[in-house]
């Protein structure tokens, strides 16, 4: 693997993780938005890639580009940005070159992300099994009552207490780290070979932290998914990454194994 051309990269000499073919691959992908007299580059020529089993850091201060690379991976940049150049290849397919239905469908069937804010991204009039059942409702062909006997299933999985109870309370009715963790019941509900997990403890203490990390290896071991976890917290990624991306002003200026890095 080599970083574009103006970044240094570190890398083992036989790689960075074997010979497997990469389950995602961002090849060269660039950004912007307009600007006053001309674009701005938001993602400028970044290229990544994460294998089955493998979680990739990426890592940066606020701004360096970490969660627009991704966005702009999953069709979801918001207006006036656009994707300029590149491609995105899961599974060999060009995600970017899709038509806006089949990029959905595949986004949760998929790839998945799950983003740093549970408040936001969860609706607070809905309950939450009520949006798990609707994210498994749109993609598979499912009748309502066994949708939600795998929303409790999935909630379990991500281990809520009582999840046959917690299944019908509303988002503000859990805690911070529940909320996270039913985020993240969304985000595996329909079996994604990848996990994109943005920031995804940044508001939550210590303890919960942990618990939502440990949570997240134990699925990537069980399901044998590729994970992302966007971060700038370098000791989250020195126990829980194998390979790390380090992102500057949208430019990848690093990339290797963690050990090295």
């Amino acid at each position: 693997m080599t970083a574009n051309s103006t970044a240094p990269t570190t890398e083992h000499a036989g790689g960075l993780s074997g010979t497997a073919a990469p389950v995602l691959e961002i090849r060269n992908l660039s950004t912007v938005f307009p600007g006053d007299t001309r674009p701005t580059v938001i993602v400028d020529n970044i290229s990544l890639s994460v294998r089955r089993g493998e979680t990739l850091a990426v890592v940066g201060e606020s701004g360096s580009g970490k969660t627009m690379t991704f966005l702009s991976a999953l069709g979801l940049v918001p207006h006036p940005g656009r994707v300029v150049a590149g491609e995105v290849l899961l599974h060999g397919t060009d995600l970017l070159r899709l038509p806006p239905e089949e990029l959905r469908r595949r986004r949760g069937a998929e790839i998945a992300m799950v983003f740093q804010d549970p408040l936001s991204s969860l609706n607070p009039v809905f309950t939450i099994g009520d949006q798990i059942i609707e994210v498994l409702r749109a993609h598979v062909a499912i009748g309502r009552a066994a949708a939600r006997r795998r929303a409790i299933e999935l909630l379990e999985r991500v281990h809520i207490p009582d999840p046959h109870r917690r299944i019908d309370d509303y988002p503000h009715q859990f805690s911070g780290g529940m909320r996270q963790r039913a985020l993240i019941a969304m985000a595996i509900a329909l079996g994604p070979k990848v996990l994109i997990a943005d920031e995804p403890t940044t508001a939550l203490d210590v303890t919960v932290q942990a618990q939502v990390l440990e949570l997240l290896a134990d699925l990537k071991a069980e399901s044998g998914m590729g994970m992302v976890l966007i971060t700038h917290d370098l000791g989250l990624v020195a126990r829980h990454a194998e390979t790390v991306a380090v992102l500057y002003a949208g430019r990848t200026m690093e990339r290797g194994p963690v050990e090295a890095i």
